[in-house]
């Protein structure tokens, strides 16, 4: 069977997603959606690493979305447990406890913009192409896209690009927000492995206590946020790392964390 998922580490800490489908724009196949929830599930709990960065293999597609080639055959039954298998997916990605960076290295319509929705962080290629397509299809973004964009740019820009399945380039991603760094094709993977790596250096532990204050803070009030907060501050107070970065400081040296 061939394997629409591959798993790589790079210098220890930063683990490598690539959706391994390029002769099918890495598009949403129930195999690769299995494949990846899989390996998600595995990265859950994996301390080692620090950080996860999520790829298309080739030069033209981050991912396409859905594979409409295979949903053409299925009965409504089939679609709706489809479309419940990319959802879920998705939202194990961003239920990663790691940061986690989207490479869109190509188009990103659909579910595959939800996928890189779903991520902490977005960096994005020259050549890609984004959108969120699907009224254009006769349905809607089905994997957190209506809820996910508006809360990164702003519920107007948002309508407009999902009532119009307007695809944009990475430059106007960028002008909007939707990605945080636009490079050279060339550049993007090299890119790709500083940022992960000048996020990777800090203390795991932290690393993992921002994102939970930042998410959760995020769909509260300022008052509960601020609790949330001071909730992730206190699981760090007694822990090694955090006693590491005081020494090192005092030191003036560079900590060496564990993740403890």
């Amino acid at each position: 069977m061939t394997v629409n998922i591959r798993f790589d580490i790079y210098k220890n800490w930063v683990g490598v997603i690539t959706l391994t489908r390029p002769e099918a724009v890495n598009a949403m196949s129930i195999q690769l959606l299995t494949e990846l929830s899989d390996t998600l599930k595995a990265l859950h709990y994996n301390r080692d690493i620090r950080v996860v960065l999520i790829i298309g293999e080739g030069e033209k597609a981050f991912c396409a979305g859905a594979d409409l080639k295979e949903r053409k055959g299925m009965d409504e039954h089939q679609v709706k447990q489809t479309v419940s298998l990319v959802g879920s997916t998705i939202q194990q990605v961003e239920d990663l406890p790691q940061p986690v960076i989207a490479v869109l290295n190509g188009v990103a319509f659909g579910g595959g913009l939800e996928l890189a929705l779903a991520c902490d962080l977005r960096i994005a290629g020259k050549n890609a192409k984004i959108g969120l397509t699907e009224t254009s299809l006769g349905i809607i973004p089905g994997a957190g896209g209506t809820q996910r964009l508006p809360r990164l740019i702003g519920m107007g820009r948002a309508k407009e690009l999902i009532y119009t399945a307007r695809r944009i380039s990475a430059d106007e991603a960028y002008r909007l927000g939707i990605v945080e760094y636009v490079y050279e094709p060339e550049q993007l993977m090299e890119k790709a492995h500083e940022l992960a790596l000048e996020i990777a250096k800090n203390a795991p532990l932290s690393l993992i206590q921002a994102k939970t204050a930042i998410n959760h803070g995020m769909d509260a009030d300022l008052k509960t946020g601020l609790k949330i907060e001071a909730l992730a501050y206190n699981e760090l107070l007694r822990t090694a790392d955090r006693l590491e970065g005081l020494q090192a400081f005092q030191e003036k040296r560079q900590p060496q964390y564990i993740g403890k």
